[in-house]
């Protein structure tokens, strides 16, 4: 697998693999997840929800079929600011993610933006 020798293209492939269970998790439990939205003060949720989903998909496919690389990675880098913003504003300014802070959000849009300079 070429994408395997290079270690960039690899980081790329791997920040979309990792949307993957962030959108099973937004689609299997769409009725919790919009209260989420919600509560991050994005309303109406369920259509920042869908929204959300539509976003992380493109980006997802994007990042890991090497389809418009830096478009995808400048979404997903917004989506994760979004989410990093949700996750400030529902938990706090606790900067470790074991605390409830967006430390790995953060770390996981970055490495988005890296894969593809």
């Amino acid at each position: 697998m070429p994408w395997i020798d290079d270690p960039q293209i690899a980081l790329r492939v791997l920040c979309g693999i990792w949307f993957v269970p962030h959108l099973l998790g937004k689609l299997m439990h769409a009725d919790l997840a919009y209260l989420t939205f919600e509560r991050a003060g994005f309303k109406p949720g369920k259509m920042f929800l869908y929204a959300t989903v539509a976003m992380e998909a493109l980006a997802m496919i994007g990042l890991v079929f090497g389809v418009m690389p830096k478009a995808a990675a400048g979404l997903a880098a917004i989506v994760l600011a979004g989410a990093a913003y949700a996750v400030v504003k529902i938990n706090g300014s606790n900067w470790r993610w074991q605390k409830g802070g967006p430390e790995y959000i953060v770390f996981w849009a970055l490495c988005c933006v890296i894969s593809v300079v």
